[in-house]
């Protein structure tokens, strides 16, 4: 029986139900599981404190996968950063001013850019630029106390540096996509600085590999309807698709 279960089993299967529906709702479960909603409820505070859920106000959403250290979010999807990579490129207009997000989904939009390319780019990312070294454009670096988890500036230099500086476009790089979340990630001063980032460019566009959709992080950067387009690795007809359509985003499919 379900009220007898071990701790561990219900937690598995908490995590079951997240992976499944991207969230779930402490009074819903305690009547399909049989379970009191303390006992839910004190699950959850434990798979939150172990980063493989996101308490909200209710219930829990499923924790993005794309907080782990940066050489290991690198090895991770790899194929999907790619195909999100060469649909973003489409987005950018010859001689554009383009503003960088650090991140390895952006570092694949870097590497996927010609050499040729002539605009200038804008980064708070030390290892963004260091990959721009060989192509024609004006590499920008924005400075600041480096947040060595995702390799960026942040922290009051680097806002008051990018408020000085403005762009065409700006690529958004994030943890977790959520419908009810929006756009996530899991530090607030980096989510701070993608506010920042984001003011500063006419259009900003989140670039979204496979690993990141229906999950979320901690600390909201901003809903989903506030940005002119989300690229994503995601099959047009999956159930996931509407739902985020139906939230407020653009979405930019990064498949056929």
């Amino acid at each position: 029986m379900w009220n007898v279960m071990l701790a561990a089993a219900r937690k598995d299967a908490l995590l079951e139900r997240l992976r499944r529906d991207g969230r779930l709702v402490v009074k819903d479960v305690a009547v399909d599981l049989g379970l009191s909603e303390d006992s839910i409820r004190r699950d959850l505070r434990e798979l939150d404190a172990a980063g493989l859920a996101v308490r909200v106000y209710g219930g829990a959403l499923a924790a993005s996968p794309a907080v782990a250290d940066y050489d290991a979010r690198g090895r991770v999807a790899r194929s999907s950063k790619a195909r999100v990579a060469a649909a973003a490129l489409k987005l950018i207009d010859p001689g554009a001013t383009v503003l960088l997000d650090g991140g390895t989904t952006t570092l694949a939009l870097v590497e996927a850019l010609p050499r040729s390319f002539a605009g200038t780019v804008i980064t708070h990312s030390p290892t963004i630029a260091a990959a721009l070294l060989h192509h024609e454009a004006e590499v920008v670096v924005i400075g600041g106390r480096v947040f060595k988890h995702s390799a960026v500036a942040c922290g009051s230099a680097a806002v008051e540096a990018a408020q000085r500086i403005s762009a065409d476009v700006f690529f958004l790089g994030v943890t977790g996509v959520h419908p009810s979340a929006g756009l996530t990630t899991g530090d607030s001063d980096e989510a701070a600085m993608k506010r920042v980032l984001a003011e500063r460019a006419a259009e900003t566009y989140v670039l979204v590999s496979e690993e990141k959709l229906g999950a979320a992080s901690r600390f909201g950067i901003l809903p989903l309807d506030a940005v002119a387009g989300v690229v994503a690795d995601l099959d047009p007809d999956a159930p996931l698709t509407a739902d985020l359509a139906h939230a407020g985003a653009r979405l930019i499919p990064a498949r056929s």
